[in-house]
């Protein structure tokens, strides 16, 4: 991924964007750290974050007029955060100040004029470089101005303790300057390499009188520069006057700068983020309770430690992270997007170590509901798809990582499934029924239902294609695959006459429509719903359904609402799930995300099935699948409009396992072509004479494991063809292995009058390939 892509990314990220109260800050103060440790009562952590952003603390952290408060989230939801009580309480604790390390001194010396905020904070900036620093005051005593602005709020203790603090770090303090005298200003530039003018703290009479230095001279608002080379000034401005955060921002650029012109470097290069700046930071706050703000028992003294936890409690913590808060996938790896550019394009520039962030690459969805939910669009599924085609194409993809979902597909586009045909007796179609492997898979009895039924209510004939849209390489990142996949279909379909291929799998419809946009395309429930003589099954054992849309029709609304018409068709109930139709969550079957993070999609579908407590009705046969696969009670469509004859209850259906859905596919093919065709299927192999047995519970492992029962019979089969197995004593099981394609299976078994009992049974999903390609 190259750096300008990378950054386009980032940019689209907007979690790590200033907080409001931190944007508007003008020496953007941690607010939002400041009062996670307030409200934990953490006040030393606490004091940390005020050290490290405002000057002189014991003084401003007192006096701070809050800007940040008046773009607070909160505002309306019982009050701004009263940001300036908490840092006044936190200023006020007994906590021990952290040990202070006086950097040495550089050879540059420094005056600042004056002792407002703005000089107090070049000097304390400055004095923390290394730099040998002067504060000239024309009082008899430092901060005495300050005293006016909140004399309820300050006293002079505060003002001493803060300069003795300043003394010590090396500042030296010149009282009774005489600041009016004309050679003043020339003889002080003369004897220090740079000069701070603190115009809020000088007495009137150096700012306005004939003899003040200052007359004529000009001030740059960002920069603090004067038009006199080497001094500076700030703390007067039409923003500071009234403001004591503004001051101590005009004092902490112009420390900036001089800083910058005693290197002799550019004074204005990087610094657009200096003052307060607008932020894309999105919060929500629409679910946010109404709460409201603490109030001091004393407001002389304000708030008591407890008041400021209490107080600070309020804070929403403002972050965005929609994407992560409905993403199961996004949650889990602990960040969010930005994060993930960063570690995704990491991983692409590693040569030689571990690929840290397949995982997260691979473990992606692709569902798209991350793009709807940001506010910039931060698609993630585009993301990972980009990144595992980067793979593929470079050799990183591991072979184990889609290689199950991959040989599936396979299956679904050989000669055990695969079939285009027009209507029995027919020479052309007007429709061709497309049903997908995976409703193939599920419900076998549906595909043939519809199909009947399709053939004879729709005119001009109605042929019939099993086959597998491509969706496994189009998720796995191999574009070569997928193309070269859409073109033998196109072919076919070509073929065919061209006809109006009619859907019953929303990823089908997806992947059609995608790359092949030529095609014309139906979905099934489309047809259905213009049809007002289909009857519906008034004997379903559930009266109310929540509906769950599948993750690939999320901007096909015309399928979605013909679903719905359909279901108001009946007399059965329905609701909306909270994330529905554009913001529906995925099954975990998308992407390929069972066969990458099997484990990471049970919590997926376990989350989605727990939004309601409702039965599911859905479109999708792996939709509905899924969420029967973790005990949730869910049915098909079809199941109202198709039932079966025993009219069982349909919610009730377990998930088909791996092996099961296949055996469904080339059953639904081999009955098809024998019933309607009057043909027969492909030979059948020597191996897949071996019958095989097993309890429950090691099918379950088996499951789990993504063992199919032709590999087990593969196996035993190669083990009798050779001679090579182990004999156990202990147990008396023979056990064996062999490895058909990119994968050994390991399988224990015994032998039986009928056949052959499996004890158990594993799989490594990988090739150690030695020096020499051995």
């Amino acid at each position: 991924m190259d750096q300008n892509l990378l950054s386009q990314w980032e940019q689209k990220c907007i979690q790590e964007e200033l907080p409001e109260c931190t944007a508007t800050c003008p020496i953007h103060v941690d607010v939002k750290s400041l009062l996670h440790h307030a409200e934990r009562e953490e006040w030393g952590a606490a004091l940390k974050v005020i050290r490290k952003t405002i000057p002189v603390p014991g003084i401003l952290g007192r006096i701070c007029d809050a800007p940040c408060e008046a773009r607070c989230k909160r505002r309306g939801l019982g009050g701004a955060i009263d940001v300036s009580g908490v840092e006044r309480a936190c200023v006020q604790m007994d906590v021990p100040l952290p040990r202070s390390f006086v950097l040495p001194k550089k050879s540059s010396r420094v005056a600042v004029v004056g002792s407002g905020l703005s000089g107090l904070t070049v000097v304390w900036d400055l004095s923390k470089k290394g730099y040998q620093v002067t504060l000239l005051e024309s009082g008899k005593e430092v901060g005495t101005s300050l005293l006016n602005i909140a004399p309820e709020k300050l006293d002079v203790e505060d003002v001493q303790n803060e300069i003795r603090s300043l003394v010590q770090s090396g500042v030296e303090i010149v009282l009774s300057v005489d600041a009016c005298n004309d050679n003043f200003l020339s003889s002080t530039r003369e004897s220090f390499d740079a000069v701070f003018l603190s115009l809020e703290s000088l007495p009137d009479t150096v700012l306005q009188s004939e003899c003040g230095a200052l007359k004529g001279i000009q001030i740059d608002p960002n920069l603090q520069a004067t038009s006199i080379d080497g001094l500076f000034a700030g703390g007067n401005s039409s923003r500071s006057q009234k403001s004591p955060v503004w001051q101590a921002a005009e004092g902490r650029w112009a420390a900036t700068s001089i800083d910058r012109y005693l290197q002799g470097v550019s004074l204005t290069a990087g610094r657009e983020k200096e003052e307060p700046v607008e932020t894309k930071l999105y919060t929500n706050v629409a679910h946010v309770m109404v709460q409201e703000k603490v109030t001091a028992e004393s407001p002389q003294t304000g708030y008591t430690p407890l008041e400021a936890s209490k107080e600070a409690s309020r804070c929403l913590q403002c972050e965005c992270k929609e994407c992560v808060k409905v993403c199961p996938y996004l949650e889990k790896f602990k960040a969010y997007p930005k994060r993930y550019v960063r570690e995704i394009h990491n991983n692409a520039t590693v040569v030689a170590g571990a690929h840290k962030a397949n995982s997260l690459i691979n473990g992606c969805s692709l569902c798209g509901l991350c793009e709807e939910i940001c506010p910039e669009g931060f698609s993630m599924q585009d993301l990972c798809l980009s990144a595992r085609q980067e793979m593929v194409e470079s050799g990183y993809m591991p072979q184990s990582t889609h290689e199950f979902a991959l040989q599936d597909m396979e299956f679904s586009k050989g000669p055990k499934f695969s079939l285009a045909k027009h209507a029995p007796g027919a020479s052309t179609s007007r429709y061709i029924f497309y049903p997908g492997c995976q409703l193939a898979a599920s419900s076998p009895r549906q595909v043939r239902q519809v199909y009947e039924y399709l053939r004879s209510s729709l005119t001009g004939g109605v042929g019939l294609v099993l086959d597998c849209c491509s969706a496994p390489t189009y998720w796995g990142g191999r574009l070569s695959d997928t193309e070269k996949n859409m073109l033998s279909f196109a072919k076919t379909y070509n073929e065919l006459g061209k006809p109006t291929l009619i859907l019953a799998c929303s990823s089908c419809y997806f992947m059609f429509k995608k790359h092949l946009p030529e095609l014309e395309l139906i979905s099934l429930w489309e047809i259905l719903e213009k049809d007002n003589s289909i009857h519906w099954n008034q004997g379903s054992s559930s009266t109310a359904f929540a509906i769950h849309d599948p993750c690939t029709t999320r901007h096909e609304g015309q399928i979605q609402d013909s679903v719905r018409a359909l279901i108001k068709r009946t007399t059965i109930s329905s609701e909306e799930l909270p994330l529905n139709k554009d913001k529906t969550t995925c099954c975990g079957f998308g992407g390929l995300m069972q066969i990458a993070q099997p484990d990471l999609a049970k919590d997926v579908i376990r989350q989605r099935s727990e939004e309601s407590r409702l039965d599911y009705i859905t479109y999708c046969s792996m939709c509905r699948d899924s969420m029967a696969s973790v005990g949730k009670r869910a049915i098909h469509i079809l199941d109202l409009f198709f039932p079966a004859k025993d009219n069982t209850d349909a919610a009730s259906r377990p998930c088909p396992g791996w092996s099961e859905r296949r055996e469904n596919r080339a059953r639904l093919k081999s009955e098809l072509l024998l019933e309607l065709w009057g043909g027969r299927t492909e030979r059948i192999e020597p191996y897949e004479m071996i019958s095989v047995t097993m309890a429950p519970d090691v099918a379950s492992k088996l499951e789990n494991r993504r063992i199919l029962i032709s590999d087990l019979q593969q196996v035993i089969h190669h083990s009798l063809e050779t001679g090579n197995r182990f004999l156990q004593p202990d147990s008396g099981y023979y056990k064996a292995s062999y490895r058909p394609y990119h994968a050994t299976f390991w399988v224990e078994y015994s032998v039986m009058e009928t056949g052959y009992t499996i004890h158990n049974a594993y799989v490594h999903r990988m090739a150690v390939i030695l020096e020499g390609n051995q």
